[in-house]
């Protein structure tokens, strides 16, 4: 909700991802689609609309789609068209774009949304459909002249449209983290929005709570949940503001100003019409069996709402723990990999605390973990079996992340072994009690807050080394 001059507005959000389809080749040319290519480099006759040259579909992509439609709960078409859809491309030479309109490959489907709230929204997938990508227009090499490269042209998007069913910025990137960690589990688009696989057109329109939909602007190509956010919040404003002044919204195409955070009108917004549709004639439609489809669910991985029931039904993990877990698979298969054999919360409290912490201060993601999955459990069986106290059993990960040596190498060079011999344990004692002498007979006099004093001068003696169960054991023994 915004709260403006006369009252309350909701905020309503549609969004149409496109999702570059993970393919070693286009959608309808065999040419590679590998990033960070030389420009120009990637370019099949297909792409560069040489006359004469006819697409063909690739299969892998089309499998990829419907891989994404049975992750999202959605129908799946067994009967699909491509279509041209007409319109000036500066960088996609053929002038039209190949896509589905009417009849696409996947249609609806249900995605849910955990919310910071503790509720959940269900966002209804409208569709998806197979397109090929543009090129990339290049503004910034030449003061006269704007460069083309053809590189991404033809590379296979899925566009997942889903119906107006989010209520603002914050719904709008949950949605978004969500489907980024379903893509990646399937392995049908890796979701790196800074690469340009993954990116977003936003539909926003504000209206009084229970009134009919307003009429929305669409925000083209927004490429961060941080920016996606942000337009949603400027431009329902903009709104907002225009109407409480007696004005009127324009349906219109905007872009987003990242450097100043605002949404600018780019042009009217076109309707289907506009773009002339018509089923390409060089392309038979997809005609796909239930076999075919049958196959292709049969090999769907865990994905994440059922890998966080798993680790809450079989793991004994709370919710919030389970959710931020399996939020990215990565995250998710290392942990297991870590609680493999040892108690799960404990994995848990190291990965989500320790680790996420070393990661987080060292700008790194958990693929590029200096400590591994297998060494941190290692870490953890030190201090089960008693070898380690917690607070060593940090020191010891600390040394670990620095260097990416397992734990027991640093618990030999350190000479970091818990002391859990009570004769050795008890000599300390004594001694301790022994320098404060004084102290024991207030202790023993009734000033109970003194019992910590006693146990933090034992561990000092022995370097943190002293098992503190043991210590707290002689301890009271000792003073009592």
């Amino acid at each position: 909700m915004i709260e403006g001059a006369a009252g309350s507005w909701e905020v309503v959000v549609g969004l149409e991802v496109h999702a570059q389809a993970t393919s070693e080749s286009k959608l309808f040319s065999g040419a590679a689609t590998a990033f960070g290519a030389e420009p120009n480099t990637q370019v099949g006759f297909v792409d560069a609309a040489m006359p004469g040259a006819l697409p063909v579909v690739n299969e892998a992509c089309v499998a990829q789609a419907v891989r994404t439609g049975l992750g999202l709960n959605a129908g799946i078409n067994r009967y699909a068209v491509f279509d041209r859809k007409h319109y000036f491309y500066p960088d996609l030479p053929a002038n039209y774009q190949i896509s589905q309109y009417t009849l696409p490959i996947v249609g609806e489907g249900v995605v849910r949304v955990d919310l910071d709230d503790g509720s959940v929204r269900e966002v209804g997938i409208e569709r998806l459909h197979l397109e090929q990508d543009a090129g990339k227009s290049l503004h910034d090499r030449r003061a006269d002249a704007t460069w083309v490269d053809l590189n991404r042209a033809g590379v296979a998007l899925m566009e997942i449209v889903t119906k107006p069913d989010l209520r603002g910025a914050a719904e709008a990137g949950a949605f978004i983290r969500k489907l980024r960690a379903i893509l990646r589990y399937l392995g049908t688009c890796d979701g790196n929005m800074e690469q340009g696989s993954l990116r977003c057109d936003v539909n926003v329109s504000v209206r009084r709570p229970g009134e009919p939909f307003g009429t929305r602007c669409e925000i083209k190509n927004v490429n961060s949940i941080r920016f996606v956010q942000q337009a949603i919040d400027h431009e329902a404003r903009r709104q907002v503001d225009i109407l409480e002044e007696g004005g009127e919204i324009v349906q219109e195409t905007r872009l987003f100003d990242a450097d100043r955070g605002v949404t600018r009108s780019m042009r009217g917004k076109e309707e289907a019409h506009d773009y002339r549709y018509f089923p390409d004639p060089d392309l038979p439609p997809l005609e796909l069996s239930e076999a075919y489809i049958e196959a292709i669910r049969a090999d769907l991985p865990e994905l994440p709402d059922r890998r966080r029931a798993r680790f809450v039904e079989e793991l004994g993990l709370g919710e919030y723990d389970a959710g931020v877990l399996v939020a990215e698979k990565e995250v998710a298969d290392y942990f297991e990999r870590v609680a493999d054999g040892r108690e799960a919360k404990t994995a848990a409290n190291w990965v989500t605390g320790a680790l996420f912490g070393k990661l987080n201060e060292s700008g790194l993601k958990i693929a590029e973990a200096p400590v591994s999955a297998e060494d941190l459990g290692g870490l953890i069986d030190l201090v089960a079996d008693g070898t380690l106290s917690g607070r060593l059993a940090r020191e010891v990960f600390d040394a670990m992340f620095e260097s990416g040596r397992p734990p027991g190498e640093i618990v030999a060079e350190r000479g970091l072994e818990q002391v859990s011999d009570a004769d050795e344990i008890e000599a300390l004692v004594d001694s301790v009690v022994a320098e404060n002498a004084d102290r024991a007979e207030e202790y023993r006099a009734g000033k109970d807050k003194l019992f910590g004093f006693f146990v933090g001068q034992v561990m000092r003696a022995s370097r943190g080394r002293a098992n503190p169960k043991v210590v707290n054991d002689v301890l009271r023994r000792k003073l009592g």
